[in-house]
């Protein structure tokens, strides 16, 4: 008996301890806010110094949760595809809600729902921006304005991106 008692302890602090990792995941299921001289993951940039949409990756070990200055980096660092398998959530500033100078983190959404305007007049610290937005109205009236194409996130891709 006093061999079982040792195991039981075992199995109840692996248990207790599952437990704790799940709900410090789930916890990390959103955007976190960036911080006021937190720099870029790709060009080491500060990201709240430049205007236009910003993003961040929530990767599956949880380590390191890579910010960008850019909607544009953003995807450079996401669809290598070293990197894509990785990615467990991706979130970008819905631009339809948040001002382009200063977007407010409060404005995250998911970058894998939203709809982007590529090749537009707007600008962010990176060039032409990839603007998010959360409905394709929103976008479509965006590119209406500015100029540029509504694209999916799937849409998206490296070959796009790197055309200019």
């Amino acid at each position: 008996m006093a061999i079982r008692a040792p195991l039981l302890v075992i199995l109840l602090s692996l248990v207790t301890l599952g437990c704790d990792t799940a709900s410090v995941n789930a916890a990390h299921d959103h955007a976190n806010a960036i911080g006021e001289h937190e720099r870029c993951h790709m060009c080491g940039m500060m990201i709240k110094k430049y205007p236009g949409p910003k993003g961040e990756l929530l990767l599956s070990g949880g380590e390191i949760n890579p910010s960008f200055c850019s909607t544009r980096d953003m995807f450079m660092f996401a669809l290598q595809p070293e990197n894509q398998r990785q990615i467990s959530h991706a979130y970008v500033h819905d631009m339809a809600v948040t001002d382009w100078d200063h977007p407010d983190d409060s404005a995250f959404i998911d970058a894998t729902q939203a709809w982007y305007v590529y090749g537009t007049s707007r600008k962010a610290v990176m060039g032409s921006a990839v603007a998010p937005f959360s409905t394709a109205e929103a976008a479509e009236q965006f590119a209406r304005e500015y100029g540029g194409a509504v694209f999916s996130y799937e849409q998206i891709t490296l070959s796009l991106l790197t055309a200019e």
